[in-house]
Parts: C-alpha cells; structure tokens; sequence
C-alpha cells in the first residue's frame, strides 16, 4: 500500500518491518495519546469533540494507490466521503498532525476536531478509552473490561494478538520460508485451543462477553475469506472449527454487530494488496455465511 516518509507518501514498505530471518514485524503505532474522562490527559472526554476513521477494510475498496482513500462511490454506499476534514485520502490526517511524519498509515485512527490532530492510532488504546472515557456522555453501563477480569483479559489478549490477529500477517508477509511456518503453527495452535476452550464455556473468558471476545472476532470474520488463501493460512477455515464457528456467528448476530461486517469488502480489499496478488485479480465469491443458526445457547449455564 505505501508509508509515509518524511511526510511524502512513497510506494514500498517498512524495512523495520523485515526480521532478519524474514519474520514479519509489525511496526509500533506512534500517535499515543490518550482521551480521558477528567481531561488530565490534555484530552477530555466530551461530545462531538472527537472523530473515529474506520474502515470496512478500507474506504473505498480496490487498488489504493495512497492508501486509505475516501469517496462518493454508489457502487461502495457503506463507505463514505470524509466529511469531517474533507480529507481525500486518510494519509493527509497523518500529515496534518505532523508534517513530517514517516511510517505507516493505519486505522482506526482517532481525531480530535479541536486541535485538529491525531489523539491515538492503536485500536488496542482507543477501545479501552471507548469502553471507559465517555461513560458519563453516552454510557449504556456496558463494561467489557471489568476489574476483576483484566488480569486473564490481558493474558488471553497477549496470546491472541500475536498468534492470531497479527499471526495471519505474519504468515502473509513472511519472506521466508521458516518464518511463514513458525507463524502457521502458532497460529493453528492457538486456533485449536481456542476451539477447545469454546467447547467448554460460551465466551473466551466464561459466561460474559469481554473485549477478548471483541478482540478476536474481527480475525474470524475475514479469516475464510482472505487469509485462509491469500494470506496462505489453509490447514482450517474457521468453518471447520465447529465451536469457534457458532462462537463467531452468535456474536455477528448480537444487536448492532451485523452492519459493521462487510464480508465482500474483505475479499475486495486484501485481494488488492499488490504485493500478495500482483494481478490484481479479485476472486468472485464470498464463501462465508454469519447468519446461520448457532448452539451457543447450551452453554448459557
């Protein structure tokens, strides 16, 4: 996709991105900061104040030539132009907050109208200020970081991140062959005890969804439809996982979840990374279905 340099978008990629041994290594989000309730972050928690970019899997899905691109294209109606900055391609948030800025350009990206300026770009971040920050503005009371559960929330994260959600990347961006393997393992390792975990109990951490739950499923969403072959990650679809298979199709059917699941977009979009499919040849299927009956329910008690 490109990274920016000196604040110049460039084709190409990290290099810090490249282990020695090929491994890929994803590169640490640089804009940190934080919203919080009190303001004593320098960023307080208010309405209206602030603007989270997003992507379906992208803005406008196909070849993106500047990255994270921003239209009015009926054929894509759930992506949509930028209305808050105006901004063509997200790259130019990235410039506005600092003008020389080099790396890559990620989201979710979040933005304080205010200042005119990134807050922060690591999703890990701006979930749990979501989750906690603005309670007292648009609160439901929902908590899915509770106190008593943030120590295994935290261990299970950790193992997820690296083995799963960032684990199919580095077997798509491996450059050789021992480090696409040791990634496939420890992916499928990790996949299969998942799977035995979710045989015994409803959600990751019991009876309660938690953002462990909510950090996994964005995974297992695009996994049968991109990364198990684009990425090369193929000994199991998630549909051949029968427990995380019901796991991820109760929660896409949980109230509100559906409409922020785009599973043709995905195909669009990663297929579209250059670097893993040169021909630019989008497949024509989407073999997923969400809908489908579950039987979570048995283990409600």
């Amino acid at each position: 996709m490109g990274v920016l340099i000196e604040g110049a978008w460039r084709d190409g990629e990290l290099p810090q991105e490249t282990g020695a041994s090929g491994e890929f290594r994803r590169a640490d989000s640089r804009f940190r900061d934080r919203i919080t309730a009190d303001g004593s972050s320098g960023f307080k928690a208010e309405a209206g104040r602030y603007h989270l970019y997003v992507a379906h899997g992208c803005a406008i899905p196909g070849l993106r030539q500047q990255g994270w691109m921003f239209d009015d294209d009926p054929a894509f109606p759930d992506c949509t132009p930028d209305t808050v900055n105006g901004f063509r391609y997200l790259h130019q948030a990235y410039t506005a907050t600092d003008p020389r800025y080099t790396g890559k350009v990620t989201v979710p990206t979040l933005w304080d109208k205010r200042t005119g300026r990134i807050v922060n770009n690591e999703s890990s971040e701006i979930i749990r200020m979501l989750n906690s920050e603005f309670e007292g503005i648009a609160g439901d009371g929902a908590d899915f970081y509770p106190k008593p559960m943030r120590a295994e929330i935290d261990r299970l994260n950790d193992i997820v991140y690296a083995n799963v959600n960032n684990g199919v990347y580095r077997c798509g961006f491996a450059k050789s062959q021992a480090a696409y393997e040791a990634a496939y393992d420890a992916l499928f390792a990790t996949l299969d005890e998942l799977d035995a975990r979710l045989a015994r109990q409803r959600y990751l951490l019991g009876r309660t969804i938690t953002e462990a739950d909510w950090r996994l499923f964005p995974t297992l969403v695009r996994f049968d439809v991109a990364y198990f072959s684009l990425f090369r990650c193929n000994k199991k679809r998630i549909a051949d996982y029968p427990n995380l298979a019901n796991y991820m199709r109760e929660l896409y059917q949980l109230p509100g979840i559906a409409e922020t699941v785009k599973a043709r977009y995905y195909v669009i979009n990663y297929w579209s990374i250059a670097r893993l499919n040169p021909m630019g040849i989008i497949p024509k299927g989407t073999p997923v279905d969400y809908s489908g009956p579950h039987d979570r329910a048995r283990l409600a008690n």
